[in-house]
């Protein structure tokens, strides 16, 4: 993509190229954050074998996750990651799909929605459908990890953020400001600068709403799906993560 071919439209999400320039240029460690969730679901399930991830974007925890499950498979809203994980990792199934009300037809021993994935829902319906989702596609015993968007009472308004990456030839400068959009939600408006040979430089900006969930909204949802739940934080960046196991029988 260049910028003939960037409109108001463009999200981040629909370049998962530029995405993955952006996040392992700044040094996101995705094998550790996999093998922390991986020990976290074998704690609980020593068994477990099946893997799904929610919202695996361009599949950069997939490809560690792998190693450690011996099936996985990836979901993702956005064509635009999808594609970008299809051709990375062409031997791992992945999918279009809607967290809210996906639609196997199979269960896994394990579902992940890692990356504040679940920010991008909206109120407290959306949340319980996706908990309920989950829970319809996991195994007697089963395991669900949630990482997290900030809370009500730790996210910081007015944040100002910034970074610049080069990788494989392709240097993209990102700023951000994330505010407070309601009592419920934050807002962060992002420009990013892009520059390559071949293309020159180019510019788009996009904007993320993400709910501002409070654990006990977490809590909620998790209970009504039938799960119990267990916040679990220091050795995971950011928010932690919300960790629930299905009943051993049905």
């Amino acid at each position: 993509m260049d910028e003939s071919t960037v409109d108001g439209n463009t999200s981040i999400y629909d370049i998962g190229d530029l995405y993955d320039v952006i996040y392992h240029g700044r040094g996101k460690d995705y094998r550790a954050e996999s093998a922390v969730v991986a020990e976290h679901i074998r704690s609980r399930f020593p068994g477990a074998a099946t893997l799904l991830d929610v919202g695996c974007g361009t599949g950069g925890h997939l490809a560690h996750l792998v190693d450690e499950f011996s099936h996985v498979e990836g979901v993702d809203l956005t064509e635009g990651m999808v594609a970008v994980a299809r051709r990375t990792l062409p031997a791992i199934p992945v999918q279009l799909g809607d967290m809210r009300s996906l639609r196997l037809g199979r269960r896994f021993d394990g579902i992940v929605s890692l990356f504040s994935a679940v920010g991008n829902l909206v109120g407290q319906d959306e949340l319980d459908a996706t908990l309920a989702t989950f829970a319809a596609h996991l195994e007697p015993g089963g395991v669900v990890v949630i990482e997290p968007w900030w809370f009500p009472e730790n996210f910081t308004p007015d944040h100002v953020g910034g970074h610049v990456v080069t990788l494989d030839g392709r240097t993209v400068a990102r700023v951000s400001h994330t505010v407070r959009d309601s009592a419920a939600a934050s807002r962060m408006d992002v420009h990013y600068v892009v520059a390559e040979p071949g293309k020159g430089v180019w510019h788009f900006s996009d904007t993320h709403v993400m709910a501002l969930f409070s654990p006990e909204q977490y809590e909620s949802a998790f209970a009504k799906a039938g799960l119990s739940i267990e916040h679990v934080s220091g050795e995971y960046a950011g928010n932690g993560l919300f960790i629930g196991v299905k009943p051993g029988s049905e």
